[in-house]
């Protein structure tokens, strides 16, 4: 089975892709919409309002510095993360099981066997940064959005990097980390993380199709029905790059086998955005014949 690397042209920034909208729910395109396999420096500086789209409440925001500290267990591999309680309890999931779970004075210690320990480093890193590697950073001059290391690579001449991925145990293959950071942004309750990394996603370029589909249909089993940001990126980002999907095998094989609302939604946008270039043709044409008649009846 073969596999194309999809380079699909970004908007630019502060642009609307086509508005596309399924029945019954909410899928309008919208402007924001990915990665690294190195491990998170934590010894980064902490960005500042200026250079992240966002900011939360954080450890040193809290009244009281002194907060106990949560270990967390996470992936198959048992990797041990530690983290403050109050930087925790900023997300409605972790806040109810520390609630609910523990007595006082008992030491707190939660299990997440199903996550990803790269993951979850970046999910992790953006309570106590504002953001997690690699950061957004705002071009001021031109007023866009772009990430650290691709503007390093810009300036030194290097060009675009291909957007990284990691292996994820529940799909068995290569899935894009901003997806899944998404996803999880969505599972422990953080919009602004889902929005960074909604942003970072349509920065990134040099995406195999399968690639594309993978993260796609893992967006759809990890986001509600009403989610209308991930799953809206997706649609319109296998429209764009219609000609290679058209002819892509692994396409064939996806559609044939089914079992996802992401082609019924990609038939159902599809649909409507030939539905708005009809009408704007239709707009055109009855412009230029009123202007016909206009000249027409001229003396």
């Amino acid at each position: 089975m073969s596999s194309r690397c999809l380079d699909i042209p970004q908007s630019k920034s502060g642009s609307r892709p086509p508005k596309l909208v399924r029945p019954n729910s909410s899928l309008s395109f919208v402007r924001e919409a990915g990665i690294s396999k190195r491990r998170h420096d934590f010894r980064h500086r902490r960005p500042n309002a200026a250079t992240v789209p966002g900011t939360m409440a954080r450890a040193d925001d809290n009244p009281n510095p002194i907060s106990p500290i949560v270990t967390l267990v996470i992936g198959q591999e048992s990797r041990i993360f530690a983290a403050h309680e109050n930087v925790l309890s900023a997300s409605p999931f972790f806040k109810n099981v520390l609630d609910t779970q523990f007595s006082g004075g008992e030491t707190k210690r939660i299990l997440l066997p199903s996550e990803e320990p790269e993951i979850f480093s970046s999910v992790l890193e953006y309570p106590y940064k504002g953001d997690y590697h690699p950061r957004l950073v705002h071009d001021k001059r031109r007023d866009t959005w772009e990430l650290e290391e691709s503007a390093a690579a810009g300036r030194n001449g290097n060009g675009d990097r291909e957007a990284p991925t990691i292996y994820h145990h529940s799909v068995d293959g290569e899935v894009l980390k901003d997806t899944v950071i998404y996803c999880a942004g969505e599972k422990y309750g953080l919009e602004e993380l889902k929005r960074i990394a909604l942003r970072k996603q349509g920065l990134q370029c040099g995406r195999m199709a399968s690639t594309i589909l993978t993260s796609a249909r893992y967006a759809y089993a990890n986001t509600p029905d009403t989610d209308s940001k991930l799953r809206a990126h997706y649609l319109a980002l296998i429209i764009r790059g219609r000609n290679t999907f058209k002819r892509s095998r692994t396409m064939q094989l996806e559609m044939f086998h089914g079992g996802s609302d992401l082609f019924f939604d990609l038939f159902v946008a599809l649909c409507n955005h030939v539905d708005d270039l009809s009408v704007a043709s239709s707009t055109q044409q009855n412009t230029q014949q009123g202007s016909c008649n206009e000249n027409g009846s001229q003396p």
